[in-house]
């Protein structure tokens, strides 16, 4: 494990009152016309929170069943799984009404989307991992979240359930009886649940928050994180010219609608197109992203994640394809050292490798080995959870950051 190596600065930041200066979160004024609910109204989601599942988890927390519990859970991974023995009723009676697909959901396209998460993997993995994950680190109530909750003091650890989560999702199976993602779903959404009943305990905390209700991961923070996912590497894949289909996009956007309602999001939160979704993500996470204290050392740690494993390309070629798929400006709010030969390099050969491996050169480019390299690499970083080939289960906290 890394250790971290601002703290000096988290407490100067704390102690001069910069911590906390960040823009809170807008007056929403997004209508569910553009939601898969299709009303007509505006409901401020920075507001919502999770009330199916919160009181039960502040139960098992108040009780001390969690430990239990994670161990009862490790045993339960696929879809198809039968819930496992020896959990409190009332969770059993939880799982059994929530561990499922919505009414609405739609097995073509879910099937649809996992051919295209296996076509897209290495597209997909590159940019989870170097876009949104460190993207995830200048949301400011996201970053905070995650460096006082009790994961933040175990990156590694918390950066492999991440990449559980994620591979999870892109699976071809993910939604099947053989995959494991609404399972993954449950773990998690019981995981904000606690989170939520424990941060708001951390006098470091409250201290940074700009959440000015002091409980954290509200449906509009779960929303901010779909766009830093599934929008932003959607708009990235057009950008870069990636052949998709009007239903291959379809089907991708649907894979998140019903990840989203897993994670108990209401359903006229979550966008309807792709459309309604670019116009809600320019509303609510282009304008909250800055730097916070924690965010750089959350970065710089993440990003130390990818130079344990061999590339084949230099630490700095590595942040300044960060950037690159980034901007030079989080780039700069993150402090990552320039590489100006490397940025060089993927400016000019990072499209030329996209346009023939889509087919749409005949000739190979110059550098095609140090890129297919590189986002093979990342992609099997990702495959093997950011740690090794081993299933890395997601568990229910018990408290928050050592200390805090």
């Amino acid at each position: 494990m890394q250790n971290l190596s601002r703290r000096g600065i988290l407490t100067l930041g704390a102690a001069l009152g910069l911590a906390g200066v960040t823009a809170p979160s807008p007056a929403w004024a997004w209508s569910s016309a553009g939601s898969i609910a299709g009303t007509d109204t505006v409901t401020d989601p920075w507001k919502v929170w999770d009330d199916t599942t919160d009181p039960l988890v502040a139960s098992l927390l108040t009780n001390g069943q969690v430990p239990a519990v994670n161990t009862a859970f490790e045993s339960w991974i696929g879809n198809g799984d039968a819930l496992p023995a020896g959990l409190p009723a009332e969770l059993t009676a939880y799982l059994q009404r929530v561990n499922r697909l919505p009414s609405w959901a739609d097995r073509t396209r879910l099937n649809r989307a996992g051919r295209f998460n296996r076509r897209m993997s290495m597209y997909l993995f590159l940019l989870y991992g170097l876009g949104s994950g460190i993207m995830s680190t200048v949301i400011p109530r996201e970053a905070r979240n995650v460096y006082w909750s009790e994961g933040g003091a175990v990156m590694k650890s918390r950066a492999a359930k991440t990449f559980t989560y994620g591979y999870d999702l892109s699976a071809p199976d993910a939604f099947q009886p053989t995959g494991h993602f609404v399972v993954t779903s449950a773990k998690t959404r019981l995981t904000h649940a606690a989170v939520r009943h424990l941060l708001p305990q951390s006098p470091r905390w409250r201290a940074v928050t700009d959440d000015q209700d002091f409980i954290p991961i509200s449906n509009g923070d779960i929303l901010v994180t779909f766009h830093s996912l599934g929008t932003y590497v959607h708009g990235k894949l057009k950008s870069w010219g990636i052949r998709m289909s009007a239903a291959e996009e379809d089907a991708y956007l649907h894979q998140w609608q019903v990840a989203l309602h897993l994670l108990g999001v209401r359903d006229d939160f979550i966008p309807a197109s792709w459309a309604a979704a670019r116009q809600q993500s320019a509303y609510v996470l282009t304008p909250i992203m800055a730097p916070t204290p924690e965010g750089i050392d959350l970065a710089d740690i993440l990003l130390g994640l990818t130079s344990e494993v061999d590339l084949g390309v230099t630490r700095g070629f590595q942040r300044e394809f960060a950037r690159y798929v980034l901007s030079d400006r989080i780039g700069d709010w993150l402090k990552l050292p320039r590489d100006y030969p490397s940025r060089t390099l993927i400016e000019v050969g990072w499209p030329a490798y996209v346009a023939f491996r889509e087919g749409l050169s005949p000739i190979i480019p110059t550098g095609f080995s140090l890129f297919d390299g590189f986002v093979r690499g990342l992609a099997m970083l990702f495959l093997n959870n950011g740690t090794s080939a081993t299933y890395t289960p997601i568990t229910i906290p018990t408290g928050n950051r050592a200390g805090t």
